[in-house]
């Protein structure tokens, strides 16, 4: 069973395009090799190469294919195509069920064949991101020039050439070289295996396995930081960054001069990440600690001391420019900066920035009472929660805003629900992130998104595929979590209308604009799906239903839910179902069979039970979803179970006497009715 490897050598591959190529190479190596039936096959990425290596058969099984022909007796000019075509004569073919068959037999093909004819078309149209040229006399690109090609099969070189024609593929041809570390061993060797190539490269301080670097780095900078009492704050991204950027990961800890230790800690945490890519450090009771981790890429002979100290001296002049920026921006109040945000165009359609503020300004006052906030505190924040876009913090960190306009709000003395809302009203930056629960944020953040929603929507720019550019999927999202999490009880349709009515006149009627409630239930529902919860059910509920109180909602979500995940709710669904095929399949014949069933022609004491447990029933649901008791509402649904069971087991509803067929057809109508008060049976699944 021979063994592949094959290694593209590059210069420095982006960390964040690392991880994708290695994917893509395994993929599409794998897919062109499916008849070598590849297996065991593991990808590699680092920073000057991508790699694999995999198992796979020695040949492609030789194999008979019958081409079919014209039929027996066809015209001879189509006989005569069909020989031209394959290069054959008409001795060469046979008679089979009435037509002529060609028997090719096509040959074995043996693994570094296949090889071969495949890899130098699959690395032309390699799909990086971003790729380069570079050179003369080729049209190859890559994602950075690449220096080697190796590829070993069962350790022996398979001859591979990159040259197509007149291009010369930067004379790049497959042979047995790779190269260690740049500084520490550079200069090539050769391998002749997969096992001797890791070890070989292990030898010269490369590590190719993305993950035992990122396990380096997590855990040596952890051990360094506990060493002094201390913790790294966790940023997964940052690791992945680091660990694509580093071949041979040794961590140190540096320090932070005291002088600047009065800088937010945001502040200092992004510098160090952006401009860096540093590991901030916090005590136990998560203020910020004097100290940062770095990762160099080889082990210094000096134990460190250098390069320490030149990591050092590199923050400094970083978080002097961040000391700038902070003492800058203080000089004058944030609310002195909101005209200046007229300036900044928000869209094309849409106005500025200002413009925007302002919309957001109105929605937050008519939200707050809804929400419990004060009206004033609520329009203050929204009139501030975009100021800090004109600050030199913002501009040098867009990461920062709304972080830096609460620092700058609370310096100003505006009142902390105000400062706190500022910050907040980005809230949830994402599917980890938490959700505003002070009212004044929760305002100010619903009036953003929901602004932001009805105000692309209407400009014709709603999401499409894959496509999201203003990030309206997440800010339904948004929207959708901090309802549920905070228990608020609003009209969502109301507030796009009353959004829409503070857009440019133009706009205020866009037709995409009744898209909404639609765009924002589909978020519902994929959020539920992601969540193991059953949307169908949310979709039952939702059909026919002009509820747009998401915790409402909700709460007939899960009430319908408990009663499916009993027995009696399994039944009772069943027999509902039941119910709607049949009028379903009569309505079509006669229907519909709506109208009050005439008790003196029940026959059978099942029809008489069902009728009157409906009549029991009926206002008994009715009442319970009009006060919102969804629990009890499912429980009186649920007594129908057994009388339904033994009307259908007892009862024939398509009877051969007219009138008994229209009136237990009427029957099954008035239970369709009282199912219609709780959900659409049919969108429920099972």
């Amino acid at each position: 069973m021979p063994e592949f490897l094959l290694e593209l050598f590059s210069e420095e591959i982006p960390a964040r395009m690392q991880a994708r190529g290695a994917d893509d190479l395994l993929r599409l190596v794998t897919e062109a090799l499916a008849p070598l039936n590849p297996r065991d096959a593991t990808a590699f990425a680092g920073p000057r190469r991508i790699a694999l290596t995999l198992m796979l058969d020695g040949t492609v099984p030789g194999t008979t294919i019958a081409e079919r022909g014209p039929r027996e007796g066809a015209p001879e000019k189509a006989l005569a195509g069909f020989t031209r075509k394959h290069g054959v004569s008409q001795d060469d073919l046979v008679l089979e069920g009435g037509f002529w068959v060609l028997n090719r037999t096509v040959p074995p093909v043996e693994a570094a064949t296949r090889i071969a004819e495949i890899l130098p078309s699959l690395l032309r149209r390699f799909p990086w991101p971003k790729s380069m040229r570079w050179g003369e006399g080729s049209t190859f690109t890559w994602v950075r020039p690449l220096r080697r090609i190796l590829c070993l099969l069962d350790g022996e070189v398979v001859d591979i050439a990159l040259a197509d024609g007149e291009d010369n593929g930067h004379g790049l041809r497959a042979d047995r070289l790779t190269e260690g570390h740049r500084f520490t061993a550079p200069g090539a060797f050769a391998v002749t295996g997969a096992a001797d190539w890791r070890e070989g490269l292990r030898a010269r301080q490369v590590l190719v396995d993305a993950a035992e670097r990122r396990t380096l780095i997590e855990d040596g900078t952890a051990r360094l930081a506990a060493e002094e009492g201390l913790r790294i704050v966790a940023d997964p991204g940052l690791v992945d960054e680091v660990a694509g950027l580093t071949e041979w990961p040794v961590p140190f800890l540096g320090r932070i001069d005291e002088t600047f230790m009065d800088l937010p800690p945001e502040v200092m945490q992004v510098s160090m990440r952006v401009n860096q890519r540093y590991f901030a450090l916090v005590r136990d009771d998560g203020s910020a600690a004097p100290r940062f981790a770095f990762v160099a890429n080889l082990q210094p002979t000096d134990g460190g001391a250098l390069t320490i100290a030149g990591n050092e001296r590199v923050l400094r002049a970083r978080f002097a420019d961040a000391r700038h920026f902070w003492d800058l921006d203080r000089a004058r109040p944030l609310a002195s900066r909101v005209a200046a945000l007229d300036a900044i165009v928000f869209h094309a359609a849409l106005g500025s920035q200002g413009e925007r503020v302002r919309r957001i300004v109105r929605l937050a006052g008519l939200l707050a009472p809804m929400v419990g906030a004060p009206v004033a505190e609520a329009e203050r924040a929204a009139l501030l929660a975009k100021a800090d876009l004109t600050t030199g913090m913002v501009g040098e960190f867009p990461e920062l805003q709304g972080v830096m306009g609460s620092y700058y709000a609370r310096h100003d003395g505006e009142p902390a629900d105000v400062a706190t809302a500022v910050a907040e009203h980005y809230m949830p930056r994402g599917q980890n992130d938490g959700v505003p629960t002070s009212p004044v944020s929760i305002a100010v953040a619903l009036a953003d998104k929901i602004d932001s929603l009805t105000a692309f929507f209407a400009a014709g720019e709603k999401p499409g595929g894959s496509g999201d550019p203003y990030a309206l999927r997440r800010a339904a999202l948004g929207i959708i979590r901090i309802i549920r999490e905070n228990a608020l009880r609003l009209d969502l349709v109301r507030l796009f209308v009353l959004a829409a009515d503070a857009l440019p006149e133009t706009l205020r009627d866009a037709p995409d604009l009744t898209l909404l409630p639609g765009f924002v239930a589909e978020r519902l529902r994929v959020q539920l799906r992601a969540e193991g919860a059953r949307h169908d059910i949310l979709a039952a509920i939702s059909s026919g239903n002009e509820d747009s109180d998401i915790t409402r909602l909700l709460a007939r979500t899960d009430a319908l839910a408990a009663m499916l995940a009993t027995d009696d709710g399994q039944n009772l669904l069943a027999a509902t179902k039941r119910a709607a095929n049949i009028l379903r399949i009569e309505d079509r014949k006669d229907g519909p069979h709506d109208g009050t069933p005439d008790p003196t022609l029940y026959e059978q004491a099942e029809e008489r039970d069902l009728a009157n447990m409906l009549l029991e029933v009926i206002p008994a649901v009715e009442a319970a979803i009009a006060s919102e008791r969804y629990t009890d509402a499912m429980r009186e649904a649920a007594r129908l179970r057994p009388v339904l069971d033994r009307f259908f087991e007892a009862v024939t509803v398509n009877a051969d006497r007219a009138e008994l067929r229209l009136n237990r057809l009427r029957l099954l109508a008035e239970l369709r009715r009282m199912t219609v008060l709780i959900a659409d049976f049919s969108q429920i699944e099972g």
